[in-house]
């Protein structure tokens, strides 16, 4: 069966998809959504995800919405997928679990309220929104001193002390990588109290080179643009 995936680069958890397949050796054709060309609130989109987000994927006639969902897939569908990544064995893959579910109600909505309301939004033709960035800036702060506390441990270099990474790595890997777009300053003070995560960041990226890098390219241009659009509106 064909598989599609249906993504934009920019996206945290469609890059967490793409670095998977590459890594796993999954065949795929990757069909561009541009978000900032609002592709995704096409009639034709809609009809592969009437929800209207990226990712989504058409595998042979089945198709599949939300990133955590597709990874869980992907690795139970594709039997050359080591079994790390979301093991066959119930309590591993249970643990695996609580991350992705505290993922998307910590990390992601902090993630995704700071960055998009404090520097991305214009990107994609919304306005900045100085308070929802205050609001996700708190959870942002909450959720890397979680994983820096609690989801790493000493006993091994990946989530949940794990010697191998799993796709949670994968995905709130992807998503903090999302603050590359903020300056540097901001950057440093948002992620330098927190050594353990940056030590794992670093540990992620070695495991899965070099589609890690490759398929990140695409953020490191998005920064660009926008580093040099504040350059010229503090010029003019």
């Amino acid at each position: 069966m064909s598989l599609k995936l249906y993504v934009d680069r920019v996206s945290q958890p469609s890059r967490a998809l793409l670095i998977f397949c590459k890594l796993n050796g999954i065949e795929f054709e990757e069909v561009p959504i541009e978000l900032a060309k609002g592709q995704h609130r096409s009639p034709e989109f809609a009809e592969i995800n009437p929800m209207k987000a990226v990712p989504a994927i058409v595998h042979g006639t089945f198709t599949l919405l939300e990133s955590h969902a597709i990874l869980r897939y992907l690795a139970s569908a594709f039997p050359e997928v080591a079994d790390h990544w979301y093991p066959t064995d119930l309590h591993k893959r249970a643990k695996i679990e609580s991350v992705l579910d505290w993922h998307h109600s910590n990390l992601r909505r902090g993630s995704v309220g700071y960055v998009l309301n404090s520097t991305l939004a214009p990107a994609i033709g919304w306005p900045l929104n100085p308070q929802a960035a205050a609001q996700g800036e708190k959870v942002l702060l909450a959720s890397l001193s979680t994983i820096d506390t609690f989801w790493l441990q000493k006993d091994g270099s990946f989530l949940l002390g794990n010697s191998q990474p799993s796709i949670a790595d994968l995905s709130l890997v992807c998503e903090i990588m999302q603050l590359e777009v903020l300056d540097e300053k901001d950057r440093d003070r948002l992620l330098s109290p927190h050594k353990n995560v940056l030590k794992w960041i670093d540990e992620v990226k070695n495991a899965t080179a070099p589609h890690f890098d490759e398929i990140h390219t695409t953020l490191f241009k998005v920064k660009e643009m926008l580093h040099l659009k504040k350059s010229a509106g503090a010029s003019s």
